[in-house]
């Protein structure tokens, strides 16, 4: 993959859906927004914003112009699944803005999580641009159980709020797929196995087994990774759910051991599995972070 790549999902037979590389810190794959050609085009979670004229040329490749797509549907408020929203809204006067209820309110005014995502990614925001507010009238706020009608396709909103408070999963029933936000871990192909994603403040490892669970529930054939493509469903939740108790009780006994949680963060960045894969920097930086979401969860499930 590469920046600006379109690809078609075939995963389980899907049909009529594509994503695009944004090539987030530049690491090819690890950034996708997803296009459906539906009766009522849509897009799924938008990157951060950095090359939103990627997304546009990716849709025109499709055969959708920038006035014919309706719908722009984020899975949740992390600027790596929502930052160039408000930029495909200005680019795409027809679309509204479809968004879990409880992010609403950071994409109409984006101050605060523009704030919190500098003070998290540190040198990483240069992979970012400043969100640009959604006006009211743009906005559809989902809940739990909602859906949104595509014509052809349909995405029903499944709250999945263990990674994030805000975040949603996406079920299409006409392909049998999910679009699984953050909430089935990321699926690298260069890797072996499901990799963790534990940011803070928002990961409580429960509600991620929780959210699991429910996909599994849905049964789907495919799922849609923000991070990475399209895989056939197989084990991957069943290895994801290991993987999250794994990984939390390696970051426990490491603290235990050391006593001190910025040892912790830099002990299991500088050895983070993904640095032969992914850009190096960008490797590290993404376990120290997911250290740190860990190490919230547990001060706070004391």
């Amino acid at each position: 993959m590469s920046l600006g790549e379109l690809y078609e999902a075939t995963a389980a037979g899907t049909t009529d859906l594509y994503y695009v590389d944004v090539e987030m810190y530049d690491t090819s794959g690890y950034g996708l927004v997803y296009i459906l050609d539906a009766e009522r085009p849509a897009l799924v979670d938008t990157g951060t914003g950095l090359h939103h004229e990627t997304v546009l040329d990716a849709m025109s490749e499709v055969g959708i112009e920038p006035e014919e797509l309706e719908v722009i549907a984020p899975t949740h408020v992390h600027l790596d699944h929502a930052g160039g929203a408000g930029l495909l809204a200005e680019a795409c006067p027809n679309a509204d803005v479809y968004i879990y209820e409880a992010g609403a309110r950071f994409l109409a005014d984006p101050t605060r999580i523009w704030e919190g995502t500098k003070g998290v990614m540190e040198d990483r925001i240069k992979y970012y641009v400043e969100p640009e507010p959604i006006p009211d009238d743009r906005l559809v706020p989902l809940a739990d159980g909602d859906t949104i009608d595509l014509g052809d396709h349909a995405l029903d909103v499944h709250h999945a709020p263990g990674h994030a408070f805000h975040q949603a999963v996406f079920y299409d029933p006409a392909n049998d797929g999910v679009f699984t936000a953050d909430a089935a871990g990321i699926n690298s192909p260069q890797l072996d196995g499901v990799r963790h994603t534990t940011p803070p403040p928002g990961f409580d490892l429960d509600g991620c087994l929780e959210d699991v669970e429910m996909i599994e529930e849905l049964d789907p054939s495919a799922l849609y990774y923000a991070h990475f493509g399209d895989r056939e469903t197989g084990d991957l939740l069943t290895e994801y759910a290991e993987v999250l108790e794994s990984w939390v009780e390696r970051v426990r006994k490491k603290r235990t051991e050391l006593g001190d949680d910025d040892a912790v963060a830099e002990y299991f960045a500088e050895r983070a599995e993904t640095a032969g894969a992914w850009r190096p920097a960008h490797a590290r930086e993404e376990e120290r972070m997911n250290v740190s979401g860990v190490l919230h969860y547990l001060d706070q499930s004391q």
